[in-house]
């Protein structure tokens, strides 16, 4: 069993998806900062937790 759940983000960078592994445990409620898999880009994730899902917000770094 896999403790980890596939999402997927779109970059504000360059507006491709990107795929991230959600730790439910652990992510939700926590900032972190990825590179964007496709321009390298720097990215802040924030995962929450809505009631109906989780919802991962993405920005800009320099926002």
């Amino acid at each position: 069993m896999s403790l980890t759940r596939p999402e997927k983000f779109e970059c504000p960078y360059c507006m491709t998806y990107n795929d991230i592994e959600i730790d439910e445990d652990n992510d939700i409620g926590q900032q972190q900062i990825v590179d964007c898999q496709i321009c390298c880009s720097p990215i802040e994730i924030y995962v929450q937790d809505t009631g109906f899902g989780l919802e991962i917000i993405a920005k800009r770094d320099d926002e």
